[in-house]
């Protein structure tokens, strides 16, 4: 009698750990140079560069979710984790009743990729050739690629980069930047994170961080130019002996160090500054922060 009263209790919970783990098993023909949207909200994202013309989905879907499908044309596809009942993505209402969803894809190689996640953590890997742009709330960025033009905008997830990314623009408010392969063109931005970066040799390279610590490391390209601004976060370049460029770098109130010359202090006030000639001074560098201490340093 016991075992008839709880059969129904166990058979609801059996439904909803099925609900709550349903397989994904997708694939969908696609072009070398596809271009593919992701979304998801909550889970994981994790993207696999392969050598074939196809996307391949597999994971595990959330309770809560629509069917997933892979839509679009062979060289547009789109792969996005909807709520049930919801007139898109950033449904929020919908958003909350969904479980967190697991998404592991196989693309090609050369594909570019959108992506789109709430926080849910995300791995890029192995791509080679395709333009990737990313937006994430709080889960970390993971991208190992070599891409022509590389967009990343956080909130208070981290950024890791590697691979090589000849254009890098990536934003974060409160999570730390760690791109140890920047291209030519460079602009980072941050307000509370830490950024630890280096490459080139660069023609342009902006960065700006209100509080987050600074330490970047690279050479300059001809006739390039680097500018850095910095409210209180601390700053420290390296830059080759041989560097040919304007050095301009000034703290109102913090402490000024260089390689490159001898800062020098106002008869009145705080604060301190540097102007010399490197080489023939072909590029510009730029470098100011308010309270946070400056080092420019010499690299053999």
């Amino acid at each position: 009698m016991k075992t008839a009263r709880y059969l129904p209790l166990l058979l609801c919970l059996c439904i909803s750990q099925a609900l709550a783990d349903t397989p994904i098993q997708l694939r969908h023909d696609a072009t070398s140079t596809a271009r593919i949207s992701i979304g998801n909200v909550a889970g994981t994202v994790n993207v696999t560069a392969w050598d074939r013309n196809e996307v391949q989905v597999s994971g595990r879907l959330g309770d809560g979710a629509k069917p997933l499908a892979v839509t679009g044309t062979d060289d547009n596809l789109q792969i996005k984790v909807e709520p049930q009942g919801g007139p898109g993505w950033f449904n929020w209402g919908g958003d909350s009743k969904m479980a967190p969803t697991t998404l592991e894809l196989h693309v090609p190689r050369a594909a570019s990729l959108d992506v789109d996640v709430v926080s849910a953590p995300l791995v890029i890997d192995g791509m080679d050739g395709g333009s990737i742009q990313v937006n994430t709330v709080s889960g970390k960025a993971r991208i190992n690629a070599r891409t022509p033009s590389l967009k990343v905008d956080s909130v208070s997830g981290g950024i890791e980069q590697a691979g090589q990314a000849g254009q890098a623009e990536l934003k974060t408010v409160s999570g730390e930047i760690l791109a140890p392969a920047l291209g030519h063109e460079v602009e980072l931005q941050t307000i509370s994170g830490r950024i630890q970066a280096s490459g080139g040799p660069w023609r342009k390279l902006t960065l700006s961080t209100v509080s987050g610590d600074v330490q970047l490391s690279g050479a300059l390209a001809p006739a390039g130019s680097i500018g850095i601004d910095s409210m209180s976060g601390d700053v420290q370049l390296q830059l080759p002996a041989a560097t040919s460029a304007s050095l301009h770098a000034s703290s109102f109130s913090g402490d000024l160090r260089s390689d490159f010359g001898t800062p020098k202090e106002p008869e009145h006030g705080p604060g301190s500054s540097l102007d010399v000639r490197l080489g023939d001074g072909t590029g510009k560098i730029n470098i100011e922060t308010f309270s946070g201490d400056l080092r420019v340093r010499k690299r053999d």
